[in-house]
């Protein structure tokens, strides 16, 4: 299970270190890893074996429904398999960069089946949403959570 948010660097390459711990959930046995666009904003990785029914799921959505089909080319459309090298980094391609707006320093988030990779500002937006949250509106699934 992947949880926790690390802050890293990206090279001048567009590489990223994946952190140590996360590596072998990530792409166990030397897999592939799927990244791709998110509606959010940011980059999702997901290990391979993860990714699949999702993808699966999302080709089958109408195509001919514009919000569907929108979906479908984001998520599927900047969908790519990147294996890591052999200091476990991973290759950000050009594309997903510049949807997400990663520079220099980004931050990787935990969000159980995959991580989310965030630009500084991004992440910091989403800190800030989660502190105006009202937890007196608190979506269904949350509201009788115990922590």
């Amino acid at each position: 299970m992947f949880q926790g948010a690390v802050a890293l660097t990206l090279d001048a390459k567009g590489r990223m270190t994946v952190p140590q711990r996360h590596r072998e959930l990530l792409c166990p046995d030397g897999a592939p890893l799927v990244l791709t666009a998110h509606p959010h904003r940011c980059v999702v990785l997901y290990p391979q074996s993860v990714w699949q029914p999702i993808r699966d799921e999302i080709v089958r959505m109408p195509g001919l429904d514009p919000r569907a089909a929108a979906l479908k080319r984001l998520l599927v459309g900047f969908a790519e398999e990147q294996t890591l090298d052999g200091a476990g980094r991973v290759l950000l391609a050009p594309s997903l960069r510049q949807w997400a707006e990663l520079e220099k320093n980004v931050w990787l988030v935990g969000q159980g089946s995959h991580l989310e990779l965030w630009s500084e500002t991004g992440w910091a937006k989403q800190q800030e949403a989660m502190r105006s949250i009202s937890f007196a509106d608190l979506p269904e699934p949350f509201q009788g959570l115990a922590l």
